[in-house]
């Protein structure tokens, strides 16, 4: 017995994408949602869920670095992500 259509298992592998921060899964996953009939304000609502979801996680690693880290929020670091 099949209890989830297919166009729901792409948004939900939407939101899973941005949170695992995957581009080719992600225009992957909004392709096939598409293809199943994923009208753009279900994409947009499964992929502002994914972030939501990815900044709390965030938010938490960070809230739980801290108490780890007494210095943690002192410390500068200039960014080194070169991949903008």
């Amino acid at each position: 017995e099949n209890i989830m259509d297919t166009k729901t298992k792409e948004l939900i592998a939407i939101g899973a994408s941005i949170t695992a921060n995957c581009m080719p899964c992600l225009d992957f996953h909004i392709a096939k949602a598409r293809e199943y009939g994923a009208t753009e304000e279900e994409l947009i609502i499964a992929s502002k869920i994914g972030q939501h979801v990815k900044n709390g996680a965030d938010k938490k690693v960070s809230e739980h670095a801290a108490k780890q880290l007494s210095r943690f929020h002192e410390e500068q670091v200039d960014d080194v992500c070169q991949c903008d």
